[in-house]
C-alpha cells in the first residue's frame, strides 16, 4: 500500500483534470488516506497465514486486511463520482487512469477472498496468489506511473508523447496484462502451485498446458508494449509535437501556468495560492472579472496567471 499511495496522488490529479470538475468528496479522500496510512502496518500478517500463528493473531490481521479495503473504497467511489457527469476527455493519461482502476479493482476484489484465513490457506502458494500480487503492483503502481508520465512530460520536456504510439502503448498492455494475469486466477484455483517446473501437460481438461500458453504468449504483448513506451519516449523527446503551457487546457495545479519546461526561476512573480487547485481559481478569476467587465461595457482586463514564458 505504501507503493500505491504516490499512484493514487497521480490518479487524484490527473482525473479532475480530464473530468473538467474538481475532485469529489476532497475531505474523504484526504481521510481515506491516513486511513490506509494506519491500516497498511497492521496488514503484513496476512502474508504469513499457514505459518501456524495463534489465532487471535490470525483474526487481527485478517479484520485488519478487510479493512483496509473500506478507505481504498472510498477513493474509488470518489474517483468515479469526479468523472461522473462530467466532460471526460479520453486522452492518454485519462485512459490509462481507467485502466488503473479496472485493473487495481480486480486485485482488491482477489485480495478480500485471500484476507480470509481459510480461503487464504487453501489458495496459499497457487497461481492465484501470483496473478493477485501482480494486478495490485503492476494493475496499480505501474499503470499509475504510465497515467503520470503521459500526463506530465510535456511540461517536463516541452514536447507532446506520439498519441498514436501511445494508443497501442495503452492497448497492447492493457490487453496482454489482463490475459496474463486474469486466466492465472484459474490456474491457482485448480491447484497449480508457483515455483515448480513441471506440471499436468496436455490441452485437454486434464491438462494446463492451453492456460499456460496464453499466458506465455500475452507476457510477450506486455514485453512489446514496453518497447513501444521505450520508443515514444525516445522519439518524441527528440521530435515530439511542441507542447503549450496546459497542453491539457484545464490543469489544476501551478506547473500549467508557467512554459513548456519551466524556466529555473519558475515563475516571474509569485502566484496566489488560496486552495489546492490554484490555477482553476486564477481561471474562475479572470472569468468573473471578464464577465463584470462586459457588463459594465468596458474591455476585459485582469492579469494571467503567473508565467515564465
Amino acid at each position: 500500500y505504501i507503493m500505491i499511495l504516490p499512484g493514487f496522488g497521480m490518479i487524484s490529479e490527473i482525473i479532475p483534470v480530464f473530468s473538467r470538475k474538481p475532485i469529489f468528496g476532497y475531505a474523504s479522500m484526504v481521510a481515506a488516506l491516513f486511513g490506509i496510512l494506519f491500516l497498511s502496518v497492521a496488514v503484513w500478517a496476512h502474508h504469513m497465514f499457514t505459518v501456524g500463528m495463534n489465532i487471535y493473531v490470525e483474526t487481527f490481521f485478517m479484520v485488519m486486511t478487510m479493512l483496509i479495503a473500506v478507505p481504498t473504497g472510498i477513493k474509488f467511489f470518489n474517483w468515479i463520482a469526479t468523472a461522473w457527469a462530467g466532460s471526460v476527455d479520453f486522452e492518454l493519461p485519462m485512459k490509462f487512469a481507467f485502466g488503473f482502476m479496472a485493473t487495481f479493482l480486480i486485485g482488491g476484489i482477489t485480495g478480500i477472498y485471500l484476507s480470509s484465513v481459510p480461503v487464504d490457506t487453501q489458495l496459499h502458494q497457487s497461481y492465484y496468489v501470483v496473478a493477485h500480487l501482480h494486478y495490485v503492483l503492476f494493475g496499480g503502481s505501474v499503470m499509475t506511473i504510465f497515467a503520470g508520465v503521459y500526463y506530465w512530460f510535456p511540461k517536463i520536456t516541452g514536447r507532446m508523447l506520439n498519441k498514436t504510439l501511445g494508443e497501442w502503448h495503452f492497448w497492447t498492455v492493457f490487453i496482454g496484462f489482463n490475459a496474463t494475469f486474469l486466466v492465472m486466477h484459474t490456474l491457482g484455483l485448480e491447484g497449480m502451485a508457483r515455483r515448480i517446473a513441471t506440471y499436468p501437460g496436455g490441452f485437454g481438461e486434464e491438462g494446463w498446458g492451453l492456460t499456460n500458453t496464453i499466458i506465455t504468449v500475452a507476457s510477450f504483448v506486455v514485453a512489446v508494449s514496453s518497447l513501444i513506451f521505450i520508443y515514444n519516449l525516445v522519439i518524441s523527446w527528440k521530435r515530439g509535437e511542441p507542447a503549450g503551457d496546459d497542453p491539457w487546457g484545464g490543469g489544476n495545479t501551478l506547473e500549467w501556468a508557467t512554459s513548456s519546461p519551466p524556466p529555473p526561476y519558475n515563475f516571474e512573480r509569485v502566484p496566489p495560492v488560496r486552495s489546492f487547485m490554484p490555477l482553476r481559481d486564477i481561471r474562475v478569476e479572470q472569468e468573473r472579472r471578464q464577465g463584470q467587465a462586459v457588463e459594465a461595457g468596458r474591455p476585459a482586463g485582469g492579469e494571467g496567471p503567473a508565467s515564465g514564458a
